[in-house]
């Protein structure tokens, strides 16, 4: 399974001093280019713990979406390398184990593979902040890297097209049941991505109905959506 991944990895090997970043694809901003033609990553992490200025990432699960579709073919499922991280407070939470930290991809060309695959794409996750702020550091921490890509909120996303639905709570597992899909496993990286990829179609199918026809538009609806959830607080 993915056996492209597993070619890369086995193909490049980088020291600490051999990183080269220059030659990443560019991050792409959100403007005028065809909301479904273009490519989004759907990506969710698990994590050692919540806090994001102490905790570090170590499974990284995502897919792509394109056209109206999810791309079973183009997805990015790796465990990190990390032995020597403690995780005994959140192994039951996302079963994985010092044994497959062990066993995990080298944490540097990980991160590599996924940003050639990523190729610069917007990313989508559920409260992405929370995804965007452990990415970026862990980035930055084990590669210097520090180029922002676009990130938009699924959390944000689904009630600006849904202003009228009820899915009697804010986390994922409630979204995904008021519109009936199943989760094969939650705290998993790459099932997760994957649930909230199909979150995101759904969204999108309702975007374009309404008129939302460019990653500029989307943008700006969120933005729209993070004002009137603003304003609603006082």
């Amino acid at each position: 399974m993915f056996a492209n991944i597993k070619h890369w990895l086995l193909q490049k090997r980088y020291s600490n001093t051999g990183i080269d970043t220059e030659n990443l694809p560019r991050p792409k901003a959100a403007s005028e280019q065809n909301l479904f033609s273009s490519r989004l990553i759907v990506l969710d992490l698990e994590t050692t713990g919540l806090n994001t200025t102490k905790d570090e990432v170590i499974a990284i699960g995502a897919v792509a979406i394109q056209k109206g579709s999810i791309h079973l073919d183009d997805q990015f499922d790796l465990i990190l390398r990390r032995p020597e991280l403690d995780i005994r407070e959140t192994v039951l939470i996302h079963g994985i184990g010092p044994e497959a930290l062990t066993q995990g991809q080298e944490t540097k060309e990980a991160l590599l593979h996924l940003l050639e695959w990523m190729n610069g794409d917007p990313i989508l996750a559920y409260h992405s902040d929370f995804d965007k702020r452990f990415l970026e550091r862990t980035l930055k921490t084990q590669l210097g890297y520090t180029l922002p890509h676009v990130w938009m909120d699924v959390a944000e996303l689904l009630p600006a097209f849904f202003p009228k639905a009820d899915p009697k709570g804010k986390g994922l597992d409630h979204w995904s049941d008021l519109f009936g899909l199943e989760v094969s496993e939650r705290h998993h990286a790459a099932a997760d991505a994957m649930v909230t990829a199909e979150l995101t179609l759904i969204a999108l199918n309702k975007a374009k109905k309404s008129g939302v026809k460019t990653l500029k538009d989307l943008s700006q609806k969120l933005h729209y959506q993070r004002r009137l959830q603003k304003m609603h607080r006082f």
